[in-house]
């Protein structure tokens, strides 16, 4: 596979205990956050988790593949959102991620919001990346 030219690089670099009280912070400042393991797997809580911070830019990620997908069908969506769910599993000392997307739209049928979200993830570089169990939701409100 042949790579485009870049047009984009980010920088974070994660310091201290990484997801246990360690920071991130990208090399123009604008993300600095403290982090922190979630009460529900014992930890303190209070910060953000890595996570979080996929699915934040996954589920951004996504409702842009999905505005792509829609434009290239001359779809005018109403109100698209995106929710990401990433879920942290854990089983005999190893460590893995599943994630579910959650797309809702208005203007479009079921069928086409649901190709709509099945298109979106053959464009998004996340989805692309990624190599871990996902299930696509789409849902018209």
């Amino acid at each position: 596979m042949t790579m485009a030219e870049a047009h984009y690089t980010a920088l974070v670099t994660a310091t201290g205990e990484g997801r246990n009280g360690g920071r991130a912070e990208s090399s123009d400042g604008v993300l600095d956050l403290t982090l922190a393991i979630p009460k529900e797997l014992g930890g303190n809580g209070g910060a953000t988790n890595p996570e979080q911070l996929l699915a934040a830019g996954w589920a951004s990620c996504f409702l842009g593949a999905v505005r792509i997908t829609a434009a290239k069908r001359k779809l005018a969506l109403r109100n698209p959102a995106v929710a990401a769910e990433v879920t942290l599993h854990h089983t005999a000392g190893d460590f893995s991620l599943s994630a579910v997307l959650r797309l809702t739209v208005e203007g479009v049928d079921q069928i086409t919001a649901e190709e709509l979200g099945a298109d979106a993830h053959q464009v998004c570089p996340y989805s692309k990346a990624l190599a871990i169990p996902v299930t696509i939701e789409a849902t018209v409100v």
